[in-house]
């Protein structure tokens, strides 16, 4: 096919976990997971909190936001830029390498336009972890990657290109989805105003209303294999090394499995949508997005009346994997301000 230019990105690939067959996949996730454990989670919840406020305090005065741009980004940017031990001040280069690699990840189709700018992007970002692991090896300090390169399991530890790799797959993951989420969350808030009521007078319902927005507008839309072996798969014949891709989006949406799929109820019983995946490859990144999720709608609902969406068009990033906007404008008062908010956009 001629892409034989793209050889590094695969070399990178098939390091991460997301990639790996069982036995690879169970070492590899043993191992991550343990530097990604939930009390390490929990404990981050004050922080994201302090996170929530200051960047909900630097937009309250003006009445307005872009949710994206300065919110929805900037938080997992910070946290998983915290959370891996880099510096906080790289988290914009972070963010362009992290939708670069996302955009490949999501869209099955190569084009060529974009080959030198994903090879470019991975070389950029392999050596610029590469040189963050050799740091933190000689001046160990706290963050995933320093877990990652210490994490031992009966005497296997990760090689410094298998900490590369998944560090990468980390922050990828750790921005991309979450920022879909809370994205995805408030349009869909604002679409529908009973809910969003229900939820400004029940914070309790926080959890749930997140699980339902996970199904409703499922931030990961799809995942792919190729299957090993011939085998017989939904009464369909699938050969060996064919692709199937598993469509999470239509899952969560599923009649047979979810009692009229396109209401959106936020304390919806018995969720139990696919929108982290599932089984042995279920994300392992799934509490601290939850929670990020959480504490950013329980702050903006708390924070801001009368959140309404601001005249625009809104646009969908072009990416067939990760359903997410561009931008997001919304406007609001907050507590004491004067004044009325637009009608919402329909």
């Amino acid at each position: 096919m001629g892409l034989a230019q793209l050889a590094p990105i695969a070399q990178l690939m098939v390091r991460q976990m997301l990639f790996m067959d069982a036995s690879a996949h169970v070492r590899l996730r043993g191992l991550a997971s343990q530097a990604f454990t939930p009390a390490r989670i929990e404990g981050l919840r004050g922080h994201i909190e302090e996170i929530v406020d200051r960047l909900l305090d630097s937009v309250a005065p003006r009445g307005s936001m872009d949710v994206i741009a300065e919110f929805a980004e900037p938080l997992p940017a910070i946290v998983t830029a915290e959370m891996l031990g880099l510096p906080v001040e790289d988290r914009h280069r972070l963010k362009k390498w992290s939708a670069n690699f996302a955009e490949m990840l999501g869209n099955f189709q190569h084009n060529p336009d974009h080959a030198g700018r994903m090879l470019q992007t991975v070389e950029e970002m392999t050596a610029y972890f590469l040189e963050a692991v050799r740091e933190i090896k000689a001046h160990p300090r706290e963050g995933l990657i320093n877990s990652l390169l210490t994490a031992e399991v009966n005497g296997d530890r990760l090689t410094e290109q298998e900490v590369v790799a998944n560090a990468i797959i980390t922050m990828v993951g750790g921005q991309e989805t979450t920022t879909n989420l809370i994205g995805n969350g408030v349009l869909t808030l604002l679409r529908y105003p009973d809910e969003m009521k229900r939820l400004r007078d029940n914070a309790s319902l926080t959890a749930s209303a997140v699980e339902e927005m996970l199904r409703f507008e499922s931030p990961s839309q799809h995942t792919a294999r190729l299957a090993p072996s011939d085998r017989m798969l939904g009464g369909k014949q699938i050969r060996k090394r064919q692709a199937v891709i598993a469509v999470m989006a239509a899952a969560n949406r599923d009649p047979e499995r979810f009692p009229e799929p396109d209401r959106f109820d936020i304390a919806r019983a018995d969720n139990r949508h696919v929108a982290f995946g599932y089984a042995a490859h279920f994300c392992f990144g799934a509490p601290l997005a939850r929670m990020e999720g959480q504490i950013a709608f329980a702050a903006l609902l708390k924070r801001f009346e009368n959140l309404a969406l601001s005249p625009q068009n809104l646009v969908w990033r072009t990416n067939l994997g990760l359903r997410g906007l561009t931008s997001l404008k919304v406007s609001f008062n907050a507590p004491g301000s004067m004044g009325t908010a637009p009608e919402n956009l329909q």
